[in-house]
């Protein structure tokens, strides 16, 4: 616990002093921290629910929201919900994830719902850290929601990853893509001992020439279990790429199931998805520079997660 509260407080120290104008909003065990708006960032708290609205003004350029959520309590069961309003013409950066720390016996659970709604020839990259620690028996457990609407022109680049300690996880994501909209989903997963993870990702290519790009790449490891479900619904001229890679290990179990519908005509949808092993060639390579087994595969995984 000492070091996850040792990150938020780096955190803090980090947005206030090397990004003095960033926007920002600190959640720990279910309650606020602390917040903090800009000129054209406003951050306020919801009245209906626990969550918060965060409204970007129209052409705001160069900006980074960061919104850390951190558990170091067993037995909590967090729900938030954050709304994102990107004006249009916008281009910002905008920073997420969640750390629990679980020494205790009960579970500690985090479902984080955002929902973006992104304006007209707006751009956001939006990056979503997820990690789990802890030596107690309580389960970890981290549920994230991921809701995109996109107007005319936008553009939306979502890196995702979760590469450690979450026993179980059900990670879902919707998107709804207006003309000339682009989208590119980037997700990385490893799973190890027991643990389980289910995705479902969901596109609607409903306006002209809009485009969107998923890809997956995963490392199961142990008796852990994967599954994989991305769906790109063409609507509307359109292109779509699904890309699902994954490395199993040990006894591990990955399902990818790649799905693609057209519903017109100038609809163009690929998908692809491959599982297998490390390969033997690149494992002895690396041990002729002296790595033994086990280094010479985390070498591989983290190369193959970058």
């Amino acid at each position: 616990m000492e070091n996850m509260e040792k990150d938020l407080l780096e955190t803090i120290a980090d947005i206030r002093g090397f990004m003095p104008g960033s926007a920002f909003n600190l959640r720990k065990n279910g309650e606020g921290v602390e917040r903090h708006s800009t000129e054209h960032v406003k951050i306020s708290a919801k009245t209906d629910k626990p969550g918060i609205d965060i409204r970007i003004d129209a052409n705001t350029v160069g900006e980074s929201i960061h919104i850390p959520v951190i558990l170091t309590e067993s037995g909590i069961k967090d729900v938030v919900y954050n709304d994102f309003y990107i004006g249009e013409n916008c281009d910002v950066e905008i920073i997420a994830g969640c750390g629990i720390h679980n020494d205790g016996c009960d579970t500690s659970q985090h479902d984080g719902i955002h929902t973006f709604h992104i304006g007209k020839n707006a751009k956001i990259v939006y990056s979503e850290k997820h990690v789990g620690e802890g030596n107690g028996s309580g389960e970890r457990i981290l549920n994230p929601t991921t809701v995109i609407h996109m107007e005319e022109g936008s553009y939306a680049k979502m890196d995702m990853s979760q590469i450690k300690g979450v026993d179980s996880t059900m990670r879902k994501t919707e998107a709804n893509l207006g003309p000339k909209a682009k989208l590119l989903i980037n997700e990385k997963l490893m799973t190890h001992g027991k643990q389980k993870a289910y995705s479902d990702v969901t596109v609607n290519l409903n306006g002209e020439d809009s485009v969107v790009q998923i890809i997956s790449r995963s490392v199961g490891k142990d008796t852990s279990v994967q599954v994989f479900h991305p769906i790109a619904v063409g609507n509307n001229k359109s292109r779509a790429h699904i890309q699902c890679d994954s490395i199993i290990m040990d006894e591990a179990k990955i399902s990818s199931i790649p799905e693609i519908a057209a519903n017109h005509v100038d609809a163009q949808i690929v998908h692809e998805a491959a599982i297998g092993k490390i390969n033997n060639d690149q494992l002895i390579k690396l041990q002729t520079f002296g790595l033994s087994d086990e280094e010479a595969e985390k070498v591989i995984v983290e190369g193959f997660l970058k």
